[in-house]
């Protein structure tokens, strides 16, 4: 039997790598012996054998010397002139003795292969430790939707966000944050990998029975916090694939969050207005009753069930454009399903839901590090806030779901306060696009809007290459730590995964290879972030620096007309100074010939080896 106890594990784990590395020889002969070790338990440790398997590192590829037969296993922390066919009978002080096998004589070296598997985890590429880390509880809140303007520390003054309020009086309230795409499915890519999204031609809006887009090999944000000892949970909307695109939703649904560096996963598939309408716990359905399976299809409705288009009198709210499948709670969808009622989510209750498993994530890891990414789906369509918040903010369902969204950042807040949690967590608040007010559903949205002005003073919105597509709330909270302030730095989302393997002592040897370390600027030490970044909406990509935004051709409607919103898609140049002109209203490419010379290259550069789809 194999039993596993994790606590201080990552001490252990670096002493030993250290200890090989004394050797390039013998780290190659240990990683071969870790794989052969894990071939012949395999049947026993399925999983993690399958996980070294799959891992990007191609022993066989390593090193050109020789390696022994495969079926030995290396004195592994011996010295090199030592017979490499006597097993570990060894092993480096501090090592944790928390694995135990019987069979084959294979006692002497399960530590060491334990060891050597948890560097070869999935999710993670090549890591080495570095002295001092500092391990606080890392919380990314993400909102859906959530515009520049859209809370009153960033101006609002027809809607008023008090806890959002306190992150940014509490924290560093960035000017010049931004999520790398204009819709949610390329952003959160790039957040959780630290990759640009246009170099994966699957990263765009997905249906809910998507295949997984991020492969279980890659380097991610989780699985890089998991190698340093956090435990790390994913809450709320997910919209990245899961599966491999041909998935029974009645079974383990994988891969997923949980093959990709979370621990714990408890997740909607894709978006509230998407089906499957149910949320998944690790993987499966969570009350999900096997009499009453559930079937999923984007391709055509099952016989005899109602849909939005035909049904119209089943809804109490009804599509503006779209959404009109299947109903479920009296709200058509995208895409069809039957069966699973057991297991239906209540939309009102989403987000009692979300917060009451964040919260009891938290409780449950409070005596070590944790890492959660809580992914609200406010005020992402269908709105539909519980009825406490109905009302309240004046502008309709979206102002209200705001306002819930900002209860549940308020309730994140408390629950840490409660278990004195406050000082050793750095919360991260931000949004994974730009707003958008009619995305499908008549709530009212427009008609309510009164004064408000979403993007505030940004042009665009969703969909859009302008600023307000991608520059959104983005505050960094880390109370004795973080000094209060505001931040002109340019930042982005992409930059959590190489900031926080500084932050955590670790460096990223492989992949991630857009994520910078901006770490001195997120936590308010610099006034420096990044030089330049590559922004994209729908496939087309755009290019700002500290000073100029720079929108190549592209063809297309000027305004998606369903939205009403700009798309800053134009068959000539678009050159703005955002220092000078926060709204990009004067185009100023005419008039620079050589900066957009080089605004070009910048961009060809960057995208080097890369077309757009």
């Amino acid at each position: 039997m194999w039993s596993v106890e994790y606590s201080n594990r990552q001490i252990a784990i670096f002493q030993s790598v250290e200890l090989l590395r004394e050797s390039r020889t013998m780290e190659y002969r240990c990683l071969l012996g870790a794989r052969n070790f894990f071939r012949k338990v395999k049947p026993t440790l399925s999983p993690l054998a399958t996980s070294m398997e799959s891992h990007p590192i191609r022993l066989r590829n390593l090193h050109p010397l020789r390696f022994p037969k495969r079926e030995t296993i290396p004195r592994c922390l011996s010295t090199p002139e030592r017979s490499t066919r006597r097993r570990c009978n060894t092993l480096p002080a501090g090592t944790p003795q928390s694995f135990n096998y019987k069979g084959e004589n294979m006692k002497s070296t399960i530590t060491l292969m334990v060891g050597l598997l948890a560097c070869l985890l999935p999710s993670s590429s090549v890591l080495a430790a570095t002295p001092g880390p500092s391990r606080p509880n890392i919380i990314v809140i993400l909102m859906d939707d959530l515009g520049y303007g859209d809370t009153s520390a960033y101006g609002a003054t027809t809607i008023q966000t008090p806890n959002m309020d306190r992150l940014a009086a509490e924290g560093v309230r960035f000017t010049q944050g931004y999520a790398t795409s204009a819709t949610c499915t390329p952003s959160r890519y790039a957040l959780l990998t630290g990759r640009y999204p246009w170099k994966n031609q699957n990263a765009h809006i997905l249906p809910g029975d998507a295949p997984l887009i991020i492969d279980p090999g890659m380097t991610t944000l989780p699985g890089m916090l998991k190698l340093a000892g956090y435990h790390t949970g994913a809450v709320g909307k997910w919209h990245l694939g899961m599966g491999n695109g041909n998935v029974n939703w009645n079974l383990t649904v994988s891969p997923g969050a949980n093959q990709v560096g979370f621990n714990y996963s408890f997740l909607l598939a894709a978006t509230q207005d998407r089906v499957p309408t149910v949320i998944l716990e690790n993987g499966r359905i969570a009350g999900l009753e096997p009499e009453d399976p559930i079937e999923v299809s984007y391709k055509k409705n099952f016989p005899g069930l109602p849909t939005g288009r035909a049904n119209p009198e089943l809804l109490k709210m009804h599509p503006s454009h779209g959404h009109d499948m299947s109903i479920h709670n009296g709200i058509s969808r995208i895409g069809y399903q039957r069966g699973g009622k057991a297991a239906l989510w209540v939309d009102e209750d989403l987000a009692d839901v979300f917060t009451s498993k964040a919260k009891q994530f938290i409780n449950e890891h409070k005596d070590a590090p944790f890492f959660l990414y809580f992914a609200l789906h406010e005020p992402h369509v269908p709105r539909t806030p519980n009825a406490r918040f109905v009302g309240k903010s004046g502008m309709g369902p979206r102002g209200d779901a705001i306002l819930e969204g900002d209860w549940c950042v308020g309730e994140i807040l408390a629950e840490l306060q409660r278990l004195k949690l406050d000082q050793n967590t750095l919360i991260i608040f931000t949004s994974d696009n730009g707003p958008v007010v009619d995305d499908g559903y008549k709530d009212e949205a427009v008609e309510k809007l009164g004064k408000h002005t979403p993007a505030g003073m940004l042009r665009g919105g969703k969909y859009s290459l302008f600023d307000g597509g991608t520059r959104v709330p983005f505050i960094v909270r880390w109370p004795g730590t973080v000094k209060p302030g505001v931040s002109d730095a340019l930042v982005c989302q992409m930059d959590f995964l190489a900031s926080f393997a500084t932050l955590t002592g670790q460096t990223i040897t492989q992949g991630a290879e857009d994520s910078q370390d901006v770490l001195p600027a997120l936590l308010g030490k610099s006034p420096h972030g990044r030089d330049e970044l590559v922004l994209e909406a729908s496939g087309n990509t755009a290019i700002r620096t500290t000073q100029w935004f720079f929108i190549p051709p592209h063809p297309g409607k000027p305004v998606q007309s369903d939205v009403n919103i700009e798309t800053g898609l134009l068959m000539t140049d678009q050159l703005y100074s955002l220092s000078s002109d926060l709204g990009q209203k004067k185009n100023l490419a005419g008039e620079n010939p050589e900066i957009v010379a080089q605004m070009k290259a910048r961009l060809k550069k960057a995208k080097e080896g890369f077309q757009e789809p």
